[in-house]
């Protein structure tokens, strides 16, 4: 497949990171030449420096017999403009448009987009996909990393193993004889910085990072098991009042179980606005890194506190202060990837990763097949692919033990009609069935392969 992506900032590089790790044929283009020798000096892709909405950048980057194209710039106006030049004068079929305004995704501007007006099949907003995030992180507190898959039906959870957890130096095949009723599967371990999927002789040890799939009706008694404890969510506050903070408000409002909400916004415009938006969200004025104002927020008293503006060492600081006025749980928004390995050593409970979230919703729209759904884990060390078992796949009419899976890969969860189960070695896979497996980076083009994915795509 041919992909041209405009854009190679952190989200256009990771895609270009996937996409050319599975063989495609992936050209980048950005107006900042620095930015595009980066690319091609690091991946195996081509570059072409220049305006990605030109046409004859983009004839350049070979757009008259491109696949796709990814529109990922910083300018929500260049990725519209972009995609209208690809549609008009190329004809590429698949476009996707990463897309910041909120007054571009308005409800009843939806036809914007149309093919006869602004031809974008995929619109991605970041900020709807990071609030998203947010609440998924809000929902099971005790994780630092949570994804729903199969329908809301699976959960994923990133779970920090500490000296006091009960399954530790357990060998995980006798997890499955000990806790036979939980539908539960360790899928991937981070361990001294090394993401791996384990083995079933492989134990658990304090200080890992373990990645767990489990029923959502099995995640509280999951969460016991591993050492946490599930604590309801009824006071939260919310440092940053732009788009992720009104929408995670917005959300929560609806909520029929009614959380209270306190906002912090420094800036007094930006204040009033989301003050006008929410009816029972109360906006308070101020520096969200100030103690007086934590207080006056209630962050003592509060559950968990979401810190949420566009600037990574605020959210940390703000969360470090939070957790220091009393608040039992902080989560902090951090685009730059080298900051998180502070997280721990600082004592912030979450974090969510723009990037990661950005990229694991365009990967969902431009996986082959029937794929449903993919999460990228880490700073893309691993995926996890949701998809449905096609007639034509290796897969099907095999029992788990009889796929010839990669090290790195491992079943996480099984749908058999209305049914989810928990994967064993002598589950069979047939057609129809919808899977979730974790899969490391470099195994997922060997996943694609055996989900015979790219006969059905174009």
């Amino acid at each position: 497949m041919k992909v041209i992506i405009c854009g190679a900032g952190q989200v256009g590089w990771q895609i270009a990171r996937h996409l050319s790790g599975e063989r495609n044929d992936v050209t980048v283009v950005d107006s900042d030449q620095d930015l595009v020798r980066r690319a091609t000096d690091t991946l195996d892709v081509q570059g072409v420096a220049g305006f990605a909405s030109y046409p004859d950048v983009l004839d350049r980057a070979g757009a008259r017999d491109a696949d796709m194209i990814i529109a990922a710039t910083y300018s929500d106006e260049v990725n519209m403009v972009t995609c209208q030049v690809a549609h008009s004068v190329f004809g590429i079929n698949r476009k996707i448009a990463r897309l910041r305004s909120q007054a571009y995704l308005t409800a009843i501007y939806s036809d914007l987009f149309r093919r006869d007006h602004m031809p974008i099949d995929v619109v991605i907003s970041p900020e709807r996909e990071v609030a998203a995030a947010a609440l998924q992180r809000l929902s099971a507190p005790a994780a630092f990393d949570t994804e729903l898959f199969i329908d809301e039906q699976a959960q994923l959870l990133g779970i920090s193993l500490d000296e006091d957890c009960p399954v530790l130096n357990t060998p995980l095949r006798q997890l499955t004889d000990l806790f036979s009723t939980l539908r539960v599967v360790v899928v991937g371990v981070r361990r001294e910085g090394t993401l791996f999927a384990p083995e079933a002789g492989d134990h658990l040890l304090a200080g890992d990072d373990a990645y767990i799939f489990a029923h959502v009706d099995d995640v509280p008694r999951t969460m016991e098991v591993f050492g946490k404890t599930m604590t309801k969510q009824e006071r939260l506050v919310v440092v940053g009042g732009g788009n992720v903070g009104l929408a995670v408000a917005r959300a929560l409002e609806k909520r029929t179980n009614r959380v209270r909400t306190k906002m912090i916004e420094r800036n007094r415009r930006c204040a009033e606005l989301a003050a006008e938006a929410l009816e029972r969200t109360i906006v308070l004025h101020g520096d969200g890194l100030d103690v007086a104002l934590l207080n006056e927020a209630g962050v003592s008293r509060a559950d968990a506190m979401l810190a949420v503006t566009d600037d990574d060492k605020t959210n940390m600081l703000a969360a470090v202060r939070a957790k220091a006025e009393g608040c039992p749980y902080a989560i902090a928004l951090i685009n730059d990837p080298t900051l998180v390995p502070m997280m721990g050593p600082l004592g912030i409970d979450a974090y969510i990763n723009p990037r990661a979230t950005t990229v694991s919703s365009i990967l969902r729209h431009i996986r082959h097949g029937r794929v449903r759904a993919v999460y990228s884990i880490g700073d893309a060390d691993a995926e996890v692919i949701e998809a449905e078992v096609l007639s034509t796949s290796p897969m099907a009419g095999k029992k788990i033990n009889e796929i010839d899976f990669p090290e790195g890969v491992l079943v996480g969860s099984v749908r058999k009609g209305e049914k989810v189960i928990r994967p064993v070695g002598r589950t069979r896979i047939d057609e129809g069935d919808v899977i979730a497996l974790f899969a490391l980076a470099k195994d997922v083009p060997e996943v694609e392969r055996l989900m015979q994915v790219s006969i059905d795509f174009f």
